[in-house]
């Protein structure tokens, strides 16, 4: 529900992650991520010069990588950049053709607000302070997403009908406990409520 008023010129959707990574078949995929995409593209068809992308950036490999990643990626190693098709790092079709040059930040961990820091500046330098949060996975890069989001001041609103992960049941979970414990900060919202609160 959308609890702190309407959804002001000082916001964009941010996407987290919906790359071909994740909607393929490949061991990353997530199988109902087909099912979120028009909702996800509704936000985007929205505000089309208001649309943020992320992707995450494997490891070359895990030699290259450093501190627990270094074992992540040992497991992981069929996703590095040594063995996976570049072409899986795209966004999603139809999501590609509403990322314009500048607005798709690479990143490589879970958290978009790490590495440069550059799509924070970005966004202050735009002068934005609501983020619309949409992507996957709810309970992974989603949620790094969210708590960065909260921990750097944004107004934070997630479209629950628009996000989406591998398990089902940390899923919900997460849904609930944003509303639970962060109820000043979060709101959880269907993409329909956020865009009539976004005029």
């Amino acid at each position: 529900m959308i609890k702190h008023g309407a959804i002001g010129a000082r916001a964009v959707h941010l996407c987290v992650d919906m790359q071909r990574l994740f909607a393929d078949d490949t061991p990353w995929r997530t199988p109902w991520m087909p099912r979120v995409l028009p909702r996800v593209e509704q936000l985007c068809v929205h505000r089309p010069s208001r649309n943020r992308f992320t992707r995450f950036i494997p490891a070359r490999n895990a030699d290259e990588a450093e501190g627990a990643w270094r074992r992540y990626w040992a497991v992981w190693d069929a996703i590095t950049l040594d063995k996976l098709d570049p072409a899986l790092l795209n966004l999603v079709p139809p999501l590609d053709r509403y990322a314009a040059p500048g607005t798709v930040f690479d990143k490589g961990g879970y958290s978009p607000w790490r590495d440069d820091g550059r799509l924070h500046r970005r966004l202050r330098d735009e002068g934005i302070e609501t983020l619309v949060i949409s992507g996957a996975e709810t309970d992974v890069c989603v949620l790094a997403a969210v708590l960065g989001a909260v921990d750097l001041g944004y107004r934070v609103v997630v479209a629950s009908d628009a996000v989406c992960s591998s398990s089902d049941e940390t899923h919900d979970g997460l849904l609930s406990l944003y509303d639970a414990r962060f109820g000043q900060q979060i709101e959880i919202a269907q993409v329909e409520e956020i865009i009539q609160a976004w005029r």
